[in-house]
């Protein structure tokens, strides 16, 4: 299992990185243009600060300007990068092309016939948007279900993005899904529990530990 930061802002993959469990960093064009920085200098620092992938989403409207904008992105990310392009007609044919030599993702599926042709185009990812799933679809909150069994005993792993909650990121989970993305804010929160809080503090107050016990010159 995975779990990526789905922003661009330098200052929150920073502290993403240090916590040491979120692996890489998800962007598309809105959160580039959110970020303060021009796009190739934002990819540049977040391939910087985490050893993991990171999917940047391709812009251009034909499949000439697309393969020129991916050989641009794998400039600056190398093999850290992970095209994601658009689940329209025209991304399906340009990841047909692409898949051969870059790792994509194929992005915005809200069909399980989409991740199928996502996968037999050669998608290493299939990302859907499991919030606005629920809200935009009859049946969206068994999205993720039906996504895993689709693609199920083939080599592309589905991809949840849109999670509001940490409650919404464990359905996901509960579904099967193995890789994660979400706002800044909601992975901060997936480690608080006062309970556990509670637990540390009463231990921290009537307990001892190697540290209260070893000589001075050893600490």
């Amino acid at each position: 299992m995975q779990l990526l930061l789905d922003s661009a802002v330098i200052e929150e993959a920073r502290q993403a990185s240090d916590w040491g469990w979120v692996v890489g960093a998800t962007t598309n064009p809105t959160l580039l243009a959110q970020c303060g920085l021009p796009p190739s200098k934002a990819l540049k620092k977040l391939g910087k600060l985490f050893k993991g992938p990171v999917f940047y989403q391709l812009t251009g409207t034909s499949l000439e300007s697309m393969k020129t904008e991916a050989a641009i992105a794998e400039d600056i990310l190398g093999k850290q990068l992970v095209l994601k392009i658009p689940a329209t007609a025209l991304g399906f044919q340009a990841c047909a092309r692409l898949s051969n030599k870059f790792i994509c993702a194929v992005t915005s599926i809200f069909t399980p016939a989409q991740a199928l042709v996502a996968h037999t185009a050669g998608a290493r990812y299939a990302l859907y948007y499991h919030n606005r799933a629920k809200r935009l679809l009859d049946d969206g909150a068994n999205l993720a279900h039906k996504l895993m069994a689709t693609l199920a005993r083939t080599d592309t792993r589905v991809v949840a993005a849109s999670l509001k909650s940490p409650e919404e990121l464990l359905e996901a989970r509960l579904a099967g899904v193995p890789i994660l993305s979400a706002k800044f804010d909601v992975l901060a929160q997936l480690p608080l529990n006062k309970h556990a809080d509670a637990a540390f503090k009463e231990f921290q107050k009537n307990g001892v530990g190697l540290l209260d016990s070893a000589p001075a010159e050893a600490l």
